[in-house]
């Protein structure tokens, strides 16, 4: 668990550092004032909280300094990490197993964020919890996606139905399904174009994915989850809600967490949405692909430990 932990602290290394320089660094071991309040309430607006949960973090510290004037930076941090799991509950996504095999997954998105090598790290993990794992590489729109995808399965050792690009990706689809089913797999990742909401020809690709994995399974894609760049920040919630009015989510993959401060937008998201978020993006390497835990993501932002 310490090693799950250190991969979130790690991987919001940016964000942390703006925020626990104010609850740690600015007035860590004095009693906070105004000034300090004002800076933590800049960070957190700069981090992509928003200004629902900025106010109720503050107004918990507040509250806590009425009470205790020597109320320290260390203190604040503790706080605002309980509000920030409280406003999360219900959050973590659970990836249950359909009651026929395989679990489709089908990953969604605009290109750029993450999809295809969210679907291998993806498949590494389950294959690491010995669940057995199929890749369906129906991103033939894009000249390099199957190659890409191709790549980390041979590197994973994962296995892998493609076809060239340009083929139809719903045929793509339904041999995979085919021989996730033949295979015994546990679970079929379907990795899909890039598109804009607002692309009519590959919103309908999509839809006819849908179709013909239902021919093998009613309520085939078990999971329709969008991989949305977390760097984009509270301009992912927009991304999002176009996405599920559009297509119906069922969930969230939150990816390139590592490389922004702008780790707050995963609440925007679940204040705004109230979608399941599955995993995070917390780095490049086949297992920074990590399970949210709004435990761990709360203490981690503010640079507590676990």
């Amino acid at each position: 668990m310490f090693g799950v932990f250190k991969k979130f602290k790690d991987g919001f290394s940016k964000t942390v550092s703006a925020i626990s320089r104010t609850t740690h660094g600015l007035f860590g071991g004095k009693k906070i004032d105004a000034s300090s309040l004002e800076e933590l309430e800049e960070a957190l607006y700069t981090a992509d909280f928003g200004v629902e949960t900025t106010e109720e973090i503050l107004a918990e510290i507040k509250r806590a300094y009425r009470k205790d004037p020597d109320l320290k930076g260390q203190d604040a941090a503790e706080i605002g990490a309980v509000v920030l799991e409280r406003v999360l509950a219900g959050s973590e996504g659970q990836l249950a197993p359909a009651a026929d095999t395989p679990t489709v997954v089908a990953l969604i998105g605009v290109n750029g964020s993450g999809k295809t090598t969210t679907a291998a790290k993806l498949g590494h993990l389950l294959k690491t919890e010995g669940q057995s794992v199929m890749l369906a590489a129906c991103d033939t729109f894009r000249a390099a996606a199957v190659d890409q995808l191709k790549s980390w399965a041979t590197r994973l050792d994962l296995p892998i139905v493609a076809s060239h690009t340009g083929a139809d990706a719903a045929a793509v689809a339904f041999d995979a399904w085919q021989a996730a089913k033949s295979r015994g797999s546990d679970t079929l990742l379907v990795d899909t174009a890039g598109r804009l909401h607002t692309k009519s020809n590959l919103m309908e690709e999509l839809a006819k994915i849908r179709r013909v994995l239902q021919k093998h399974d009613a309520k085939a894609p078990h999971h329709s989850w969008l991989v949305v760049d977390g760097s984009l920040g509270s301009n992912s919630i927009e991304q999002a809600k176009a996405f599920h009015q559009s297509f119906g989510l069922t969930g969230l993959v939150v990816t390139k967490l590592d490389g922004t401060s702008r780790g707050g937008a995963i609440v925007g998201i679940w204040r705004e949405l109230k979608l399941p978020i599955y995993f995070l993006g917390l780095g490049e390497q086949p297992d920074d692909l990590q399970p949210f835990n709004a435990r761990s993501y709360a203490r981690a932002v503010f640079g507590l430990e676990n």
